[in-house]
């Protein structure tokens, strides 16, 4: 993943981050930066994020599962 989608993609969710979104990484509370360093090292892999809303259609949380290592 080239450096600029890289950089866009951190501050998109750091954003989303101040505005009270929670980050989860298989599960595991996690820093958005966290979650791009680890989805970076498996660049040809593809990773769907989960996006869940509260009673009130907001999103709460963005979850990254069954993200693996190398």
């Amino acid at each position: 993943m080239g450096r600029l989608k890289t950089d866009t993609w951190e501050r998109m969710l750091e954003q989303m981050e101040q505005e009270g979104v929670g980050f989860y990484l298989n599960g595991k509370k996690t820093a958005p930066r966290e979650i791009i360093r680890t989805c970076c090292m498996r660049e040809k892999a593809v990773y769907m994020p989960d996006f869940v809303m509260d009673e009130e259609g907001k999103l709460c949380e963005v979850r990254y599962d069954e993200v693996t290592k190398w």
